[in-house]
């Protein structure tokens, strides 16, 4: 399955994401670290061509400590792809926003700091990652609105630091067409595509095996399972009859089941759970174009 969802600004913003890339000192890319590759743009990575990149893991007090630690490695002990710039990680969370705005700064001086010339950012990343959550940040102040619903933001916004560094942020950019199935459903899992494209019974299947795989006693914990299921569908159903989620003739709502498992997830309820774990080379690596 190849999930398409390209909502119209969205060729505004590619557009306009291509004609701002090269004049830009350092690309910001706003990544989701419970899932950094399936949140990775490869429109990013083929636009900013040389400018070095910091490659920001949002979320990171969702995800599972380990698995983000070993993103972050990957990420920089990777040789970067011929024509591709420099790339530099950070996991960030809102807990520390001093912290990650000391990190940015540091970062965008010493790889796209000029001689008396001013650095020039551009925050990127598919929708509902949390740019405009660190754009917000960086200002110390609220200057983006920031929504659980993906593509909120839907013009580029340019604002000055307080260290000087110009940094604009634009709208989250999904690729035309996802051709990977479990990425385009990690993706949906996670919020960055709307249950209008794809439902939340078929995200929760796609994803539920990993969950039991992984995270059984998170799932247990919070759901009071008794016994871990042997499947997605049994995952649900277990969900759906301790949620009392039932039909008449004592039949369990799957879909109503698969909605709070969603909900759940993306709220941080289940614990700290990360959907996908590195493997390299990553997207900017060579040999992986």
């Amino acid at each position: 399955m190849s999930l398409q969802w390209f909502p119209g600004h969205m060729a505004k913003a590619r557009r306009e994401l291509a004609a701002l890339m090269p004049s830009q000192d350092v690309i910001v890319e706003v990544l989701d670290a419970r899932m950094p590759a399936s949140s990775h743009n490869p429109l990013i990575t083929e636009l900013r061509g040389e400018t070095p990149c910091i490659k920001v893991l949002t979320k990171s007090d969702l995800a599972d400590p380990a698995v983000t630690r070993a993103w972050l490695e990957a990420f920089e002990t990777a040789t970067p792809a011929p024509g591709r710039g420099v790339v530099y990680a950070l996991a960030t969370t809102t807990e520390r926003p001093g912290e990650t705005r000391a990190r940015i700064a540091e970062l965008s001086e010493r790889i796209g700091g000029r001689q008396g010339k001013t650095v020039r950012a551009l925050i990127a990343g598919i929708p509902n990652v949390g740019k405009s959550t660190l754009i917000n940040t960086l200002m110390n102040r609220t200057v983006a609105v920031v929504s659980d619903r993906p593509a909120v933001t839907r013009q580029q916004q340019r604002v000055v630091l307080a260290n000087g560094m110009v940094v604009t942020d634009s709208p989250g950019l999904m690729s035309p067409k996802i051709e990977n199935e479990a990425d385009a459903l990690r993706l949906a899992f996670g919020g960055a595509i709307p249950a209008t494209a794809v439902d939340y019974e078929t995200m929760a299947v796609a994803v539920a095996p990993h969950l039991l795989a992984h995270y059984a006693a998170l799932l247990d914990a919070r759901f009071k399972l008794g016994a871990i299921p042997a499947g997605a569908e049994a995952l649900l159903e277990a969900i759906g009859r301790r949620r009392g989620f039932l039909r008449p003739g004592g039949v369990v709502d799957t879909h109503r089941a698969a909605e709070i498992l969603v909900h759940e997830f993306r709220a941080g309820r289940l614990g700290r759970i990360s959907l996908e774990s590195p493997a390299l080379p990553h997207p900017d690596a060579s040999g992986d174009e």
